[in-house]
């Protein structure tokens, strides 16, 4: 008898992609989860389209197989509406 199996996927590496490939699959899926290292992960957007309405975009550089800063897209983030004042 088998032993009880995970039903989690591991998301795709950026450090395992070239730089072209990592950018192409961001572009393909719109809006994809990628691991970044073996501790960290974000999610990478092609344009705002694939944000919430109130967020906007900023670019995203990060490592592939073959650039230490490559440019995969964008992720989203929800801009300051007001600033702190000290």
């Amino acid at each position: 008898m088998a032993g009880p199996t995970s039903g989690a996927k591991a998301r795709p590496a950026t450090t395992a992609m070239t730089c072209a490939a990592a950018a192409a699959l961001v572009a393909r899926s719109g809006g994809i989860v990628l691991d970044t290292s073996a501790t960290t992960f974000d999610r990478y957007v092609s344009d705002r389209r694939f944000c919430m309405p109130d967020e906007a975009t900023r670019p995203a550089f990060e490592p592939t197989r073959d650039n230490p800063q490559c440019f995969i897209g964008y992720t989203c983030f929800e801009p300051e509406r007001d600033r702190w004042r000290w």
